[in-house]
């Protein structure tokens, strides 16, 4: 059986808008690293976060 990778693409939060500068851009694909960028500077690189710790930053910062 083959496992199939969803690559989500490079995405802003739901709640980014235009007249914010401090935004992040994510990347998630099943089985890989969580990537996030700049989205002001992708060229600067991702940070790679493993799926755990991606979800427990999100599950943090939506307690807030």
């Amino acid at each position: 059986m083959s496992t199939v990778v969803r690559d989500t693409g490079w995405f802003k939060s739901s709640f980014s808008n235009g007249g914010g500068d401090q935004c992040v851009e994510c990347r998630i694909a099943v089985g890989t690293p969580v990537r996030v960028r700049d989205s002001k500077n992708p060229a600067a690189g991702s940070l790679r976060l493993p799926p755990a710790a991606w979800s427990a930053f999100v599950t943090t910062v939506a307690a807030v």
